[in-house]
């Protein structure tokens, strides 16, 4: 089902429409969508270099407006449509520690983000669950999405062949270690940020139970 639906998108890089879908998938994957659009972006990047900067500011874009409606997700219908998307992409178990993470640092953890393995979709909605600051979501979200988005088309336009070639071979073990890759981002980001033990252990231990007191 993965392989099918990884498969699809990337054959969108052909699409006379390429750039639509490109702005689709990264605003979806903000939100609900489990594959990111960096394989895609990646791609197209490598068939027009000259044109990479723009992609990445497409990415950019589209990344920051499918927060926010990530964001609208989890403060207007957490329990209506936001339960059921943290159960179908498995991060169910990992959000009452997101919501512990984002109430004790706030934008740092957005910020941080794109140097950890942290799903940006899992902090959207926590995001509006906890009913995190707007302007301070947005330009926390602008300036993380941005950093990772560049990032990825630059190394896609010089490195381009090896690295898709990587990413269609290991597929299948990405997504089994990306349960495990929830909980080593915050883990990463404990250490890059520099804040104290008993905060960490506080939000590593934080269950579904804590939300609701």
């Amino acid at each position: 089902m993965l392989r099918r639906l990884y498969d699809w998108m990337m054959a969108k890089a052909a699409h006379p429409h390429a750039t639509r879908w490109l702005f689709a998938f990264s605003f979806m994957e903000s939100s609900f969508f489990p594959i990111p659009p960096h394989p895609l972006l990646g791609l197209m990047c490598l068939a027009q270099p000259q044109r990479a900067l723009r992609f990445g500011v497409i990415c950019t874009l589209a990344s920051v407006l499918g927060g926010l409606f990530g964001y609208a997700i989890g403060y207007f219908a957490y329990e209506t449509i936001g339960v059921a998307l943290l159960q179908a992409l498995g991060l169910w178990d990992s959000f009452p520690r997101a919501a512990c993470y984002l109430n004790a640092y706030g934008a740092e953890i957005i910020l941080l983000k794109g140097a950890t393995p942290i799903p940006f979709k899992l902090l959207t909605l926590t995001a509006g669950f906890i009913q995190m600051n707007l302007v301070t979501f947005i330009l926390a979200s602008i300036a993380s999405r941005a950093f990772q988005f560049m990032l990825v088309g630059f190394l896609f336009w010089k490195f381009g062949a090896p690295i898709k070639a990587f990413i269609e071979k290991y597929l299948a073990w990405l997504s089994a270690a990306f349960a495990v890759a929830v909980v080593g981002g915050f883990i990463a980001f404990a250490a890059l940020s520099g804040t104290g033990a008993a905060t960490s252990d506080q939000c590593s231990s934080a269950t579904h139970a804590d939300l609701r007191v």
